[in-house]
């Protein structure tokens, strides 16, 4: 008889997979974060992982279109969505006489993007987006929501201490115009490094695509204006910088923190930083970054910001809006590495394991629905054995109470509910172990 052949068992490098108590945990962040969006009226929202290449990639290129997973079935050239904005611009497009504007979505999701994986950053995860989409216009208040959704997601997650930085690209783009600088697009890459590089670093770099001392200083000072929200913006009027757009940038980002204040926002958790410059070519607006202020060596945690034109390759049609993302996966992962999310023993929905024994089976059947009928997880023990080995079951998977089904207990209708983490155990009819239960 030939030997048989075994396969080793693995995952691909990028790819995250996790112990059930771990995504017990992972789930439980996604729901907060499904269920906030919710409460400002986010339409959930899905489209394909697998989509046209010529119509997920009609602007892509550079390093992005290196990393996406691109193949071909039959004569279809198909390619995995990399995040979930492009493909909203396609169904918005696509769906445009169906849609009810401002058109207010959410999409939890998986993206994929081919690029090295390292710690904390993998090929396949998940995205937590929410965009507001108008129709030729869309008013800055929804830049001010964007951050009050930013503040109640992070605090329904049990964060306290976190900071939401934003800017307006308006006021970046317009100083810059205001000194003559004509690429515009490697300053603000160059910038948006400086929490990573430094001042100094960012000067020599500034000089090295070909800025003069004098305009790489400006720069420099100009994103280096500190204080608090009010104090920013009049040191940003005292420059004098004679530029329409830059004007136009101070007067959305004085108006969105008004409205950032009616949303009732603390002061201490959002903060205007013009070091903040998001690295891609589509912002146009207000742009956000939030930072764990105990876990600065996450990153941010949560970006985005304004765009003008969100479908300019699938419709003429004019579609402003504003929007950010969570990276689901990575913020997992970063919290887990640093010990905030602690150790969970719960590796199942379960509240209650029911244990039969001998010919109680129906009975405990018939408990287990009533439970389940109130809404309450429960499970049965379905293997013989000895009952030690039972409640050592519901231990590993932590399941908070056990009850045991035995003639008496079907006699007198009264079981002893156990307390697995104590070991406590009440005597209780069905309605009160429903009424603890739920408790």
């Amino acid at each position: 008889m030939a030997k048989q052949q075994v396969v080793t068992p693995s995952i691909l490098p990028g790819f995250m997979e996790l112990l059930p108590a771990d995504q017990m945990v992972f789930n439980q962040m996604l729901e907060t974060i499904k269920r906030t969006y919710e409460t400002y009226g986010f339409i959930p929202l899905d489209t394909p992982m697998i989509e046209k290449s010529e119509v997920l990639l009609a602007k892509s290129g550079g390093e992005t279109a290196k990393q996406v997973y691109r193949f071909n079935k039959g004569d279809n050239d198909l390619a995995l969505r990399f995040d979930l904005t492009v493909p909203l611009a396609r169904y918005v497009s696509q769906h445009f006489g169906e849609l009810t504007f401002p058109f207010k979505r959410y999409h939890i999701g998986k993206v994929f993007r081919g690029e090295k994986p390292q710690k904390g950053r993998f090929r396949e995860f998940y995205q937590c987006d929410i965009d507001i989409i108008g129709f030729e216009s869309l008013s800055v208040v929804n830049d001010a929501e964007i951050l009050s959704v930013i503040y109640s997601t992070f605090k329904a997650l049990g964060f306290e201490d976190f900071t939401i930085r934003l800017n307006n690209r308006k006021i970046l783009n317009g100083f810059f115009e205001s000194l003559d600088i004509t690429d515009k697009a490697e300053v603000l890459r160059i910038i948006d490094k400086m929490e990573k590089i430094g001042q100094a670093a960012v000067l020599d770099e500034l000089k090295s695509i070909g800025l003069s001392d004098g305009d790489a200083g400006s720069v420099v000072k100009f994103v280096g204006i500190k204080g608090n929200c009010r104090e920013i913006i009049e040191n940003l009027r005292r420059l004098e910088v004679s530029n329409d757009m830059f004007s136009e940038g101070i007067d959305e980002l004085e108006l969105v923190i008004n409205y950032i204040d009616a949303f009732k926002v603390p002061s201490g958790n959002y903060a205007v930083d013009l070091t903040i410059a998001r690295g891609l070519d589509y912002y146009t607006g207000t742009i956000y970054e939030t930072i764990l202020n105990q876990y600065p060596s996450i990153g941010s945690v949560c970006s985005g910001g304004r765009y003008d034109n969100l479908a300019q390759n699938y419709t003429t049609k004019k579609l402003p809006g504003v929007g950010i993302s969570i990276g689901l996966s990575r913020l997992y992962y970063q919290l887990r590495e640093a010990g905030v999310l602690g150790e969970s023993r719960k590796a199942t929905p379960s509240q209650i394991l029911i244990i039969p024994m001998k010919e109680t089976m129906p009975q405990a059947l018939e408990l287990a629905t009533k439970v389940r009928e109130a809404g309450i997880a429960a499970e049965i023990y379905f293997n013989e054995g000895k009952i030690g080995k039972k409640f050592s079951y519901a231990d590993k998977l932590g399941i908070p109470y056990a009850v045991v089904v035995g003639e008496d207990e079907v006699n007198t209708g009264i079981y002893k509910l156990k307390n697995m983490a104590t070991g406590d155990q009440a005597e209780l009819d069905i309605q009160r172990i429903i009424e603890q239960l739920k408790a």
